[in-house]
Order: C-alpha cells, then sequence, then structure tokens
C-alpha cells in the first residue's frame, strides 16, 4: 500500500462538497499527497489507535486520529470533516495566511501559539512587535470580526510544505518524519529554523513532536504547539468533563479580543478550577482561556477529557518541560473541545507582563528545542 497517496473516497462528502457525478477520491491537500498510517486492532477488551491522516502539504497538520472501541468499531479522536471537507477549507475557502488550517483536525504552531499584539501598518495587513531591541514583523491575521482588534495568531507554518517525507514500519504501529525548512518564515522571524515533525501511531499511543533546529546565525525566540479539536462521540457537550493540572489561570480582557492583562489568577473555588480527579462537567461555560503553574506527574503534564454519555475519554500528556501553559478553547455550541499544550503565555512580547518570563525558548545559533504530546484513549 503506497502511505503516500492514500484516499478515504469511502466516507461521505460534507453539505457542499460534492462533485460532479460522482465522489472523487482525495489524494493530496496543499500540493503534496496525503499520508495515512495504519493498523489493525486486535484487543477485544481495550481501545486501540487505528490510523493517522495528515497533511504535510500543511505543515504536516493532522487531519483526522481513529480509534477502535471494542462493540463499536472506530471512533474519531478528532473533530475534523472528512477529507473532501478538509480540501474543501483547506485548498479552496482557506485565506492566504492559512487560518483555516487551526479551524480543523489538529494545526502545529511555530514559531509562537495563540496571539501576538503589535503596532499595525497603516494598510493593516503587517503588524510590529520588539524581542530584545530587535523588531519583528508579522502577518496581522486575526480579530478582524466586526469590534476585534487586529492582532497576529497562531505562527507561521500553517501553509508550509513538508520535504523528506518517510513512513516506515515501528513494532506495533507505523510512523512519519517530515522536515519543514522553516527558514526566516518568509522574512518575520530573526534567524533561520529548520523542524523536523515525527507521528507515530502505535495500539497505546498516538505520539506527536516536533524538534525545532536554528540553522541561522542569530539568536531567535521560539514556541511550540498543536490547536488539536477533540471530538465528543455523544454530541452532549454539557456534560462531558475535563480535568486540567494547573493552579493559576491568566486574566483576560474579553472573550473577544482574548489578551492576557498580565495578571494570573489562582483558580481555586473559581468556574476555572478543573484540577478535581475525573475532571469537572463543562455545562453551558465557554472558555478560550491559559491555565499554567502546571502540576507534572509521572513525567507529564496531563489533561483528561470524559465524555460519559459516549462511554469515551482521551487523555493528552504533555512530556516536554518547556510546556509550560495550556490554553482550552470550548465554545459551549460545539461537540468538541481544544486543548493546547505550548510553552508560551499568549502575548509573549507584551508589555503587560512586565519583567515576568512569558516561557518563549531563546535559541541561540545551533541549538534546538523539542515539544511532545503524547494521547491515550480509555473507557472511563
Amino acid at each position: 500500500m503506497n502511505h503516500l497517496v492514500y484516499a478515504l473516497s469511502s466516507l461521505p462528502l460534507l453539505a457542499g462538497t460534492a462533485l460532479a457525478g460522482h465522489a472523487q477520491a482525495v489524494t493530496e491537500i496543499g500540493g503534496q499527497p496525503i499520508v495515512k498510517l495504519t493498523r489493525d486492532a486486535v484487543s477485544t477488551t481495550k481501545p486501540e489507535f487505528t490510523s493517522i491522516t495528515l497533511a504535510p502539504g500543511r505543515g504536516m497538520e493532522i487531519l483526522q486520529i481513529t480509534a477502535n472501541f471494542p462493540g463499536k468499531g472506530n471512533v474519531d479522536v478528532l473533530a475534523s470533516p472528512d477529507l473532501a471537507g478538509a480540501k474543501k477549507m483547506l485548498d479552496v475557502e482557506d485565506t492566504d495566511f492559512g487560518d483555516l488550517g487551526y479551524r480543523l483536525g489538529a494545526a502545529f504552531l511555530a514559531p509562537y501559539p495563540n496571539r501576538i499584539r503589535g503596532k499595525l501598518s497603516a494598510d493593516t495587513k503587517t503588524l510590529t512587535t520588539e524581542w530584545q531591541g530587535h523588531t519583528i514583523t508579522l502577518p496581522a491575521n486575526n480579530g478582524r470580526q466586526p469590534g476585534g482588534d487586529i492582532h497576529a495568531m497562531h505562527g507561521l507554518i500553517l501553509k508550509a510544505k513538508t520535504d523528506d517525507v518517510v513512513v516506515k514500519k515501528v513494532e506495533g504501529g507505523e510512523q512519519v518524519t517530515g522536515v519543514i525548512h522553516g527558514g526566516n518564515f518568509g522574512g518575520h522571524w530573526l534567524s533561520k529554523t529548520d523542524l523536523v515533525v515525527t507521528i507515530t501511531l502505535s495500539a497505546d499511543a498516538v505520539d506527536a513532536s516536533i524538534v525545532a533546529h536554528n540553522v541561522g546565525s542569530e539568536a531567535e525566540p521560539f514556541a511550540l504547539a498543536w490547536h488539536p479539536y477533540f471530538n465528543l462521540p455523544s454530541g452532549d457537550r454539557t456534560q462531558a468533563k475535563v480535568q486540567i493540572p494547573g493552579a493559576f489561570t491568566a486574566e483576560l480582557d474579553n472573550y473577544k479580543n482574548v489578551y492576557p492583562t498580565g495578571k494570573l489568577l489562582p483558580i481555586k473555588g473559581t468556574r476555572y478550577d478543573l484540577s478535581a480527579p475525573g475532571g469537572v462537567a463543562l455545562g453551558k461555560e465557554f472558555f478560550d482561556d491559559n491555565w499554567s503553574t502546571l502540576d507534572w506527574k509521572g513525567g507529564a503534564v496531563t489533561v483528561v477529557i470524559t465524555d460519559p454519555a459516549a462511554h469515551y475519554g482521551v487523555k493528552i500528556e504533555g512530556l516536554s518541560p518547556e510546556i509550560k501553559t495550556i490554553q482550552m478553547y470550548a465554545p459551549p455550541m460545539a461537540h468538541f473541545v481544544a486543548i493546547e499544550h505550548q510553552y508560551n503565555f499568549a502575548d509573549p512580547f507584551g508589555k503587560e507582563w512586565g519583567t515576568m518570563d512569558t516561557a518563549m525558548v531563546t535559541l541561540k545559533p545551533g541549538e534546538s528545542t523539542k515539544w511532545h504530546v503524547r494521547l491515550r484513549v480509555f473507557v472511563p
């Protein structure tokens, strides 16, 4: 089987995506072949991961992960359209910057996740900010809704192509690696960076990692993360539970801008306290918030999502010590919860933080940093 050209032509098309005559197989997105890792489930008593579908032509974005639950069959781990719907979003409807990439599946974010504010250019297409006396000019790609405050968001690899894509068998599953030669990210960053992305499928886990190498001649700030939408199979978001092992939340100006004020607030006794074993039901609460002072246990900072009505659960284990914050995006009418293990606080160059370390890593020439997250599924 050619894993570099693999189509899910049997999946139903989303509304509005039907092709003339018949459904056509989707084999590429972003100008590069889709990759699918697969393995057969063997257990009759516990859930196992069975596939990962990703798009090297869009920064190695993970489009879907499936897991077999005995008695139920394959369940979608991510909230994402089928391949025809994903291709329509990413190749037809998307912005020049690639903003629809972080509205499905699990997009990787580099060299920064979340929001960055700065001085807008006259045409409002870019903004400038400062880092250690250096000026950084970024695309102003978010906040253009009525009344919004324009800012940069979610990094510079949403439309990146991937080189040296290699799929190989590993014990109990398959693995894909690829290299994104980011350079100076279109003139928007201070040095040159190569990103090595590795995604591994096994029965018990899905591992995703990125190693960023500064291959340039200047020091640069750097942060890594992803933006996965975790599916709630029951469709009943009110009873879904989330456990986040953080002690503080970053105060926000509001939920339109979602800008930090620079204050960290203790969560105990507030609606942000989701640290109880087994998690807390989301109900109808809206969240687009950041947790910090994370509780590491067994070498991981673990967020747990359970969907009791579906007898379904997923654990998201952050394994890199550089992960200092967790962002959760959970709108009440949606059937997903986005959990983002990220290095840094939002607006990391902002004056609101004063002298606080906002958890951007400084990479000197020749240095590297690694982000690593592992998924597990279980029956709660």
